[in-house]
């Protein structure tokens, strides 16, 4: 399936800003499961650009403006065919797992943040999953079941900052607290899992040519020998429908607009993503 993505996300500075400094994640890149035919990132006011490859391999454009503005209006444009093969679980044990050779080499996406933490309740929870799951996997899909269960899916009840424990509490949230719920169980247990920062396009079967609302998503890949990718918010691994940018520890690394800016205190950001299926 190829898709157009029509990526535009800024900020309306409420006293105007004088100058600011920003980077964006919003460019897929080229994998196993996708090729990028054609990506761009345009910003108003014209600013100072360069292009980078960060450390979790994530495409960055880092920009300066340099003049006084009103707004900030960032507008990512791709082009990309996803054919996404299924990852077959290796079926690795526990013991292999949490063996040295798998957590030496993935450290870094062990480490249970703040930002993912279950916290004492859910923490609880995860426990007696892992006393009665005979292997990883088993445990994974046993975790997610019981976040769907309780979670629910509720927009405006949590914001980018949220933590995934306080979003446990709160029994609701979006695609975000899910994967970080969801990563924050795995890696108390000894699995590997990182955040996966991307867009879907939520209608199944979209027809041709027609433009769809679409989202900016996240979910999570967990190791089995293989990166093996996996939605908790829908409770299914990505189809065509997704498109992935960039992964890293949790959101925190592949934030689409980040940055600062000088001027009059505050700002309200706006967010809209089109996508339409080419063929």
């Amino acid at each position: 399936m190829t898709l157009r993505l029509h990526h535009q996300t800024g900020y309306t500075y409420k006293g105007g800003a004088s100058a600011s400094y920003n980077e964006a994640r919003m460019q897929p890149q080229t994998n196993t499961d996708q090729t990028v035919l054609h990506t761009k990132v345009d910003v108003s006011p014209n600013p100072w650009t360069m292009s980078w490859t960060d450390y979790w391999g994530t495409l960055v454009t880092s920009f300066e403006v340099h003049e006084r503005h009103p707004e900030l209006l960032v507008q990512a444009t791709s082009t990309v065919t996803v054919d996404r093969r299924p990852t077959e679980s290796a079926g690795l044990s526990w013991d292999e797992i949490t063996g040295s050779d798998v957590t030496d080499r993935w450290l870094e996406v062990l480490v249970v943040t703040p930002r993912v933490a279950p916290g004492r309740e859910l923490g609880s929870v995860v426990r007696q999953i892992r006393e009665s799951s005979a292997t990883p996997k088993e445990f994974v899909e046993s975790v997610v079941a019981r976040l769907r269960e309780e979670v629910e899916y509720i927009q405006g009840r949590t914001t980018v900052h949220t933590r995934a424990a306080d979003a446990w509490a709160a029994r609701a949230g979006v695609c975000q607290d899910m994967a970080h719920l969801t990563i924050g169980a795995l890696r108390s247990q000894g699995i590997p899992a990182r955040y996966v920062s991307g867009y879907m396009l939520p209608d199944a079967e979209p027809e041709i040519g027609q433009p769809y609302v679409g989202e900016s998503h996240a979910w999570i890949q967990w190791w089995d020998d293989a990166w093996v990718p996996f939605d908790p918010t829908n409770g299914t691994p990505p189809d065509d429908n997704y498109v992935e940018v960039g992964v890293g520890r949790d959101y925190k690394d592949v934030v689409p607009l980040s940055g600062i800016f000088t001027g009059s205190p505050g700002s309200t950001m706006f967010v809209s993503v089109e996508i339409t299926r080419l063929s």
